[in-house]
């Protein structure tokens, strides 16, 4: 039967396989947004023209994506590795797609990117506009903005960077707001996939399926595979461009698609511009490399194609981030300008070393190996920062003064989180002391342990020019892990603050893990142990890193949050009258519904100041009847139909009868600020309409 589809001979090695598989998320993303960003520019984002086009320029990636793998180097592995993994990953989206959550009510970021990616989607285009005719006119008591959408230029501007909403609104084109809740599963199983193909490349293929399974139990995996966040993209794009990187290896003008994906990052997650920074310093080092005969490693040609794929695809991030998110980029100004700097210091820094390079590197990258303190002290500095962060707690309590709004409404919300956990009450208390336990929380002790002694062990090999493929993976995992944990910069509530350790920092922990397992294993067998001991440390090794991540997501690995809140929204769409203005008159509901109203209603949507924006202190949350009396009498006259939205019956009762059209009783994310988070909180959604009496 030779030459049928089931000839072994003709069938790729399964090493290969996995290496195919493993790039084609982020080859997938990276045509996907390619084809996405300049379609959004010029307002044409609609599926004539993205799926076609997307849908190419993914298919094109990932097809030559497989023949780098093809012609690569194979990775050892066999069947039932290749099969274990496939599992797990589909395991995983299952999994989470049962469990996934329904985030839509903006309360905190997964809703604000799924409200983002419905216009989008809807609309094709950005900034989202308000026409003030609907309203009677332009009026100083009407705010178009909400939490997480800005009034910024006469139109409404969506917080945070446009690469996820461009990745969602698929899932939206295809389902509705079911299919868009379902994107993230899909997402998250891509991601086992990416995770265990670099575990594979750079730890060896049997320890490909502990990692990924590791990987997909851990809480902040299963947290943000389940709703619309920007962690898992990232982490497909970061850690796709370190596959590519060691595939392309070999030739020079594909690593231009690792240096793509990398610096896509930033187009889905501003913070991915600090994740990025080695990957511009190791691009720097190949090219110094390259310009001294003799001097280099073997692919250090590989060092112009890959910086020119990060600046492309980075630039491509800045260039979005200025026209379409600019109130964004002021609103982190404190810290994206400290980061732009150091950036260009890099950048500085990376020029004058490929510059000088050659005159001052050694004449091979092998006479490092003569060198004699630099080795003890790369892994000596490795063993002392982990140290370093494990004592923290003990010598360090972290505090913020507020001296913005925002800041003052993060230390209320962490005050109230304190109260209702039962901890004393700190005004500025940020609990980034304990960010290492927030790793150990959900990965364990052994895989902590673990990654330290492998990362110590590969920075001494590297210091003695050895191992110089796990240069830039060991610098992307130390860097982005060593700056998150010193400074985490979210709200410090769990599991939500866990979605900070996702990108790379779980990831990368898992993955040096695995190797440390590997290196562990080496030594049982130089020390002439036989199979059986070796298959043992192996399944030893596989529990350590597996149990104590499952210990810990038990307690909410079965619990989906925010349920039934597009059943409740589209209930709430179907009350309204079709020529309706919305006036939300109230502070909490205006938080939750003015983009929800707008984007996913159909409704020209604004909420009327309250008396405490108003006279700037006071307890009330709700509008001046003059002012709720004055625009209801103005959208009549522009001959529509005003409608008053608001968190309770009693707020509405002076302008006419309401009618509760949202009555939801559903659970949310516990909000733990010392412990790991083992169950949900009761949340309740309320809102109550009435068309305002005339006269």
């Amino acid at each position: 039967m030779t030459g049928t589809w089931f000839d072994q001979s003709r069938r790729p090695p399964a090493g290969r396989v996995l290496a195919a598989v493993s790039i084609m998320p982020a080859l997938a993303l990276t045509g996907w947004l390619l084809a996405g960003v300049p379609l959004l520019l010029l307002g044409r984002f609609t599926p004539p023209f993205m799926l076609p086009l997307g849908g190419l320029l993914a298919v094109v990636l990932c097809v030559y994506g497989a023949r780098i793998a093809r012609q690569g180097e194979a990775a050892d592995a066999t069947p039932w590795h290749v099969a274990a993994v496939g599992g797990i990953a589909v395991a995983s989206g299952v999994f989470n797609a049962v469990f996934h959550s329904e985030q839509l009510a903006v309360r905190r970021d997964p809703a604000t990117y799924a409200q983002y990616a419905i216009w989008v989607a809807r609309h094709g285009s950005l900034p989202i506009p308000y026409d003030t005719a609907a309203f009677g006119g332009p009026d100083p008591a009407l705010i178009q903005g909400s939490i997480g959408f800005y009034d910024h230029g006469g139109a409404v501007v969506p917080q945070f960077m446009p690469g996820t909403p461009i990745i969602d609104a698929l899932g939206f084109w295809f389902g509705g707001v079911p299919g868009l809740l379902l994107v993230p599963p899909v997402l998250g199983a891509l991601a086992v996939l990416t995770v265990a193909g670099v575990t594979g490349r750079l730890a060896g293929a049997r320890w490909a399926p502990p990692a990924a399974l590791a990987f997909a139990v851990a809480l902040p995996i299963l947290y943000t595979s389940r709703t619309t966040f920007s962690e898992i993209p990232s982490l497909i794009l970061l850690f796709g461009g370190m596959a590519l990187a060691f595939d392309t290896r070999r030739r020079p003008r594909a690593a231009a698609l690792a240096g793509l994906a990398f610096g896509l990052a930033v187009l889905v997650r501003i913070d991915g511009l600090r994740d990025v920074l080695p990957v511009l310093v190791y691009a720097g080092l190949l090219i110094a490399l390259r310009r001294g005969k003799g001097r280099g490693v073997a692919y250090a040609g590989t060092g112009p194609p890959l910086l020119g794929g990060l600046v492309a695809g980075a630039g491509l991030g800045f260039l979005v981030a200025y026209v379409l998110a600019r109130p964004y980029l002021n609103y982190l100004s404190d810290s994206i300008l400290p980061l732009l700097a150091i950036c260009g210091l890099v950048l500085a820094l990376t020029v004058a070393g490929a510059v000088l390079g050659p005159r001052v590197i050694p004449p091979s990258w092998k006479a490092v190996r003569s060198w004699r303190w630099p080795p003890g002290l790369a892994a000596a500095l490795v063993v002392l920062t982990m140290a370093g962060l494990a004592v923290r707690p003990w010598v360090q309590t972290v505090r913020r003064v507020a001296a913005n709004p925002d800041d003052l409404l993060n230390d209320r919300f962490i005050q109230a989180t304190q109260r209702a956990t039962g901890l004393p009450v700190e005004a500025g208390r940020l609990y980034y002391e304990d960010s290492l336990y927030w790793v150990i929380w959900y990965v364990g002790v052994p895989v902590v342990v673990l990654a330290t002694l492998a990362a110590a062990v590969l920075a001494r090999r590297i210091a003695r020019g050895r191992g110089f493929v796990w240069l830039l993976p060991l610098a992307i995992i130390g860097w982005t892990t060593v700056t998150t944990l010193w400074r985490p910069a979210i709200t410090p509530d769990h599991p939500f603050a866990s979605r900070r350790l996702v990108a790379v920092i779980v990831p990368g922990l898992i993955l040096l893990a695995a190797w440390g397992l590997r290196w562990v294993t080496a030594r049982v067998r130089n020390a002439g142990y036989g199979t059986r001991v070796q298959r043992g440390v192996y399944a030893a090794g596989a529990v350590l890193m597996v149990v104590p991540a499952v210990v810990t997501s038990i307690g909410t690995a079965f619990s989906p949050i925010e349920r039934g809140e597009a059943a409740a929204v589209a209930r709430m769409c179907a009350a309204l009258p079709a020529d309706a203005t919305v006036l939300i008159i109230e502070r909490v509901t205006a938080d939750r519904m003015t983009q929800v109203v707008r984007g996913m209603c159909g409704v020209p949507t604004a909420h009327v100041r309250v008396a405490s924006q108003v006279t700037g202190s006071g307890p009330s949350d709700v509008a001046a009847p003059s002012d709720v009396d004055r625009l209801s009498d103005r959208i009549r006259i522009a001959r529509r139909v005003p409608v008053l939205l608001a968190a309770r019956r009693d707020q509405l009762t002076p302008y006419g009868a309401p009618t509760q059209v949202v009555a939801l009783r559903t659970r949310q994310d516990e909000r733990s600020l010392v412990d790991p988070p083992d169950g949900t909180w009761s949340l309740g959604i309320d809102v109550w309409m009435t068309v305002p009496r005339t006269g």
